[in-house]
């Protein structure tokens, strides 16, 4: 009698694979890339490159040489990390400090893991909220775009973001209105990119490109940037509602910082976020409200980082309330 031998999964076949979907997000990144090499020059050029091979050699000597185990640098999982963790950072930061984000991004975040889909936070936000509290200084010195030619690091000027700006002068007692004029076109300047910041976050509008690309490729979904942007709109809207000389509108929340950067390209990571659409929902809903509570009420300016890696805690818990049914379960009246 001839008996029938079923496989362990996958039973279904795609022509997408990992190394596909890595790429498909280094390409959705491209648009950002060129707007940060345009505003800050060969220090952007500098900063990306030295972060995306530090990731690489790091990962590659810990796979080799203290796992021991198969070297898989090119499937384009340390690119990524290397390419957000410069994304993360101002333009000016010196190299020894790119690679010591590098060795916690890699070495911290993922490799101590076990590795890629076995880490539990973003890598790259491991990484730059290392960086963050361990030099401040450093991290919040932003150097001011100047298109076609970037200053050199000797003599680029520095200034603040249009969060710590707003930041700044409501602990001073003054009011959104009185604030605004300082910070002239800021929704032109962060929609094309003239404004000081972290490389990746200057312009909305470049994410914004490469978030629809990931969503035409259907390497993300809609769920957890939808849900992000749709509570940080609310709660933020509230406020705004309650006391607008002490709150500031949605809109200003939506294309400030590293909103969009989070939002679409490590809110989204496949490792460490949830896997059912309503676990998606919930992780999106919480860091959006995390994110306003942090940049409101709390000392630093942005929570963006914050807030992804503190729902990267509770992805376990997510996952196992919300976890789908399995195919041929008796689900019980």
């Amino acid at each position: 009698m001839n008996l029938l031998k079923v496989s362990g999964s996958p039973h279904v076949h795609t022509d997408n694979s990992v190394t596909k979907i890595m790429y498909g997000v280094i390409y959705a990144m491209i648009p950002a890339l060129l707007v940060s090499i345009y505003f800050f020059g060969l220090d952007a050029v500098r900063v990306i490159l030295m972060s995306v091979v530090m990731c690489l050699m790091v990962e590659f000597l810990i796979q080799k040489y203290i796992l021991k185990s198969e070297v898989a640098i090119t499937d384009g999982s340390a690119i990524i990390t290397g390419i957000l963790l410069a994304f993360n950072v101002p333009s000016n930061l010196p190299w020894w400090i790119i690679l010591i984000g590098a060795i916690v991004a890699i070495g911290v975040g993922k490799m101590s893991f076990g590795g890629l889909g076995k880490n539990i936070f973003n890598p790259a936000l491991v990484g730059r909220v290392f960086l963050l509290i361990s030099f401040p200084v450093q991290m919040t010195s932003w150097p001011m775009p100047k298109p076609l030619g970037g200053t050199a690091l000797t003599d680029a000027v520095t200034g603040p973001t249009p969060l710590g700006v707003m930041k700044e002068g409501l602990a001073a007692g003054r009011t959104v209105q009185d604030i605004m004029p300082e910070i002239p076109d800021y929704i032109q300047q962060m929609m094309t990119g003239f404004q000081g910041g972290s490389l990746g976050e200057v312009s909305a509008f470049a994410l914004i490109l490469g978030a629809i690309y990931m969503l035409y490729r259907k390497i993300i979904t809609w769920h957890i940037p939808g849900a992000y942007l749709g509570s940080v709109i609310l709660f933020s809207g509230i406020l705004w509602l309650v006391d607008p000389t002490m709150y500031v509108d949605p809109l200003f929340h939506l294309i400030t910082g590293g909103m969009m950067l989070g939002v679409f390209y490590m809110a989204t990571d496949m490792v460490s976020s949830p896997m059912s659409p309503k676990g998606q929902l919930i992780f999106g809903a919480g860091a959006g409200i995390l994110t306003i509570l942090i940049r409101v009420f709390g000392a630093y300016p942005e929570g963006v980082s914050f807030a992804i890696l503190i729902m990267n805690a509770f992805v376990p818990i997510i996952d196992r309330g919300f976890k789908p049914k399995r195919f041929g379960e008796i689900i019980k009246s």
